[in-house]
């Protein structure tokens, strides 16, 4: 039996909710989308920090998981802490939260009939008492995800470049060119899985060739198109 994903938009503006059910001891690449996630795993909450590379985390116990996946930028105003210090890392919502606080989150979420659910519920009471992410990081974010250059963005947001990439961190874990990198692989592989030949996928997505695309999944996802899509 292989891998069973399952997606649905959330009432949470921007993000995913998801499920997935993998063999116990199997492994599921996940792929660098500049995003961050808010992880029911094996009874524990877990935080993903945003990826520069593509990771292969062991399924849980019973190979059950359930997510919520936070649209780029917009994560760090819930969790109450920049992106960059959870940039490449899983870590235990109760080391960045009181533990008295996600203990009872965590008992939430065990007694949940859909945990998946439940988890949206969580983030949509955090959003109702944190303070909005910032609107000029979602900003650059969508400009960047439609194919704009770093330059462009920054123009149109008016910030300068080292304002741009401070503030990138914060709210991506990384800089602007590293955040364009990231989504216009994710471009390329959305066109690439709905049958787009591969050098059309390169060209639509804004890769110089296909040759480049190559490269970038080599670089970021640490295998080939056709390995990728064929798994």
């Amino acid at each position: 039996m292989g891998d069973r994903y399952e997606e649905r938009t959330s009432r949470f503006d921007g993000a995913i909710v998801w499920t997935l059910s993998v063999p116990r001891g199997a492994v599921h690449p996940v792929l660098p989308d500049g995003c961050m996630d808010l992880l029911w795993i094996g009874g524990r909450l877990l935080v993903a920090g945003p990826d520069t590379r593509a990771t292969t985390p062991s399924a849980p116990p019973g190979g059950q998981c359930a997510g919520i996946r936070f649209a780029p930028g917009t994560a760090p105003a819930l969790l109450g802490v920049p992106a960059h210090e959870l940039r490449d890392r899983r870590v235990e919502l109760a080391d960045l939260w009181p533990a008295g606080r996600v203990r009872v989150l965590t008992e939430r979420l065990a007694e949940a009939p859909d945990p998946a659910a439940a988890l949206e519920n969580v983030a949509l009471r955090l959003a109702a008492g944190s303070a909005p992410p910032d609107p000029l990081m979602r900003y650059v974010a969508e400009r960047l995800g439609a194919g704009r250059s770093v330059a462009d963005t920054a123009h149109l947001a008016g910030l300068g470049a080292r304002q741009l990439h401070r503030r990138s961190l914060a709210a991506f874990g990384y800089g602007p060119k590293t955040l364009a990198r990231v989504l216009r692989l994710q471009r390329a592989l959305a066109l690439a899985r709905s049958g787009t030949p591969y050098a059309e996928a390169a060209a639509r997505a804004g890769c110089t060739d296909q040759a480049h695309l190559a490269r970038e999944m080599r670089d970021l996802a640490g295998t080939t198109l056709t390995a990728y899509l064929g798994r």
